[in-house]
């Protein structure tokens, strides 16, 4: 695969309306233009707004609208931890790719996904600890049919990339899925990835000499790239476990495509979504198709206990039955928590929530402690994840409803944010689902100096600057002059969006961008190329 490419106040305020309403300004003219579209009184459809930015003509992200909830309070606003998200969209603007904003929407990094490419996809930003070190992971590769192949990239505060991990030993390389990475404390990574495996599929309706997905976890060493544990699911859970009917999505396959439980399309029955260290070095697993949480032996990688799906071993009640989950994990009380989905394939099968549960694990009893729902119900029937924060709170992203939101230990809403199509009326097409939504505290300081175009026009010059992925910069400030050693400042400005304008003034031979601290230190200067 290739490298990773990182790559006054009322002025500056007429100056991030204009990049908000960019996409939206092209998106209406293109509405107006077209008449009615495809069907009498039907607009035609049309592809999300997005920012533009002259110093980065490659960047194209999405809007963020913010819904204060019944918990909003205005702090929240000013919070400096940020957002992290992969939004996939299906038109060419906006941009998809790895990016993080912050409270207020606006962009701080990104990295755009190159859709020429089929191994360029990212998934599941987020920051994770490695040798004692925050760091960025994110998940880069091919993705079909729900599952991908491809390396987990770890970058470090620079956006450097430090390492890279994939699948190894009897799968090869370059065969790690998306859908979770997560770094242990003795700086192992557990990666998930899928095997076509020969099956017997007759009990379900499928062929006697059939194949399947085998779901296979490797914990790998991220120093060296070996194996420590591997783990199959089909070595430790039977078919008959699988919630996924073999003749309903048999049925439901298009003429052109393979038939299903064949070496051509292999029938997954487990599917795997997340997997997380639990306690005493056991493993928590989550498999979608089997609706079913499953705790593991880290040795022998036999199956300590089921939760939920057709084989529980816990007794649920019936508010607590949860289906299609994804992002199970343990809470620092003992409880665990997840992404009830609810729905699987489409978005209108049943309301989904995340959910907090009391484990019982001595009466094997399992039962609701706190339900976190919407503003409004949402049915989202893939992807999805639930984070719990260190004050308590819920960060939940919603997968396939372009939404992510955050909710106060009881349950209530914070906010909710719309980035993509949901957001729009329904000529407004994309999607911009994003796999994950994740909150963190994070430093970031690039390597390279900060990126300045200047653009002449008759009437004046104008000088663009942006920083991809500078979390330090409190200002700008412009200095220009006939040349670098008699240049002197000109103005200074807040820094309060991605890219910054300044008017130059006309006899400037040399424009420099200085990026300012709180204390007003300079951390940089940008130059144009």
């Amino acid at each position: 695969m290739k490298p990773l490419d990182m790559g006054e106040r009322t002025t500056r305020k007429r100056y991030r309306q204009k990049q908000y309403f960019v996409g939206i300004f092209a998106a209406l003219l293109t509405v107006a233009l077209s008449g009615c579209g495809p069907g009498q009184g039907e607009p035609a459809k049309q592809a999300v707004p997005h920012h533009s930015f002259v110093s980065h003509p490659d960047f194209a992200p999405p809007p963020m609208d913010i819904t204060p909830g019944p918990a909003w309070r205005p702090d929240y606003e000013e919070s400096t931890d940020l957002l992290f998200l992969t939004p996939i969209f299906e038109t060419d603007t906006p941009s998809s790719g790895a990016m993080i904003f912050d409270s207020r929407g606006e962009l701080v990094w990104m990295v755009p996904s190159d859709p020429a490419d089929p191994t360029d996809n990212y998934f599941d930003l987020r920051v994770q600890q490695y040798r004692g070190e925050d760091v960025l992971t994110v998940y880069r590769g091919t993705r079909s049919g729900g599952r991908g192949n491809g390396e987990i990239l770890i970058l470090d505060q620079s956006y450097e990339p430090v390492a890279s991990v994939t699948t190894a030993g009897s799968l090869g390389p370059d065969k790690a899925d998306f859908h979770d990475s997560t770094i242990t404390a003795d700086d192992t990574m557990l990666i998930a990835s899928y095997a076509p495996v020969p099956a017997d599929l007759s009990a379900l309706g499928g062929p006697e000499e059939g194949m399947i997905k085998d779901a296979v976890i490797q914990e790998i060493d991220i120093a060296t790239g070996e194996v420590i544990f591997e783990w199959s699911a089909t070595e430790h859970i039977p078919l008959t476990q699988t919630l996924l009917d073999f003749d309903v999505e048999r049925n439901a396959q298009t003429d052109d495509e393979e038939e299903l439980g064949t070496e051509g399309k292999p029938f997954d029955y487990f599917h795997i979504n997340s997997m997380t260290e639990d306690h005493e070095g056991t493993i928590l697993v989550s498999a979608r198709h089997t609706s079913a949480v499953y705790r593991l032996d880290r040795v022998t990688g036999e199956v300590i206990w089921t939760l939920g799906g057709s084989a529980s071993d816990f007794d649920l009640d019936e508010d607590a039955v949860f289906a299609w989950q994804h992002d199970a994990q343990r809470a620092p009380d003992g409880t665990l928590t997840l992404l009830d989905n609810h729905a699987r394939g489409t978005d209108d099968q049943g309301a989904s929530r995340a959910l907090r549960l009391a484990l019982d694990e001595q009466a094997m009893t399992a039962s609701v402690v706190t339900e976190y729902h919407p503003l409004r119900e949402r049915s989202s029937g893939s992807m999805a994840n639930a984070q719990e924060l260190a004050n308590g709170n819920m960060l939940i992203g919603w997968g396939s409803q372009s939404h992510y939101s955050e909710h106060e230990p009881g349950g209530e809403v914070i906010y909710d944010v719309c980035h993509g199509e949901s957001c729009y009326p329904d000529n407004v097409h994309g999607r911009g689902t994003s796999y994950r939504a994740y909150k963190a505290h994070w430093q970031g300081q690039p390597s390279g100096p900060p990126r300045v175009v200047v653009n002449q026009t008759e009437d004046e010059q104008v000088a663009y600057v942006s920083w991809n992925g500078a979390t330090h910069v409190a200002q700008w400030r412009l200095i220009a002059g006939a040349d670098e050693a008699t240049a002197i400042p000109q103005a200074r400005v807040e820094a309060e969006t991605f890219e910054t304008a300044f008017t130059v003034p006309g006899n400037a031979q040399y424009v420099g961008i200085q990026a300012l601290d709180a204390e007003g230190r300079v951390l940089a200067t940008g130059i144009p190329d």
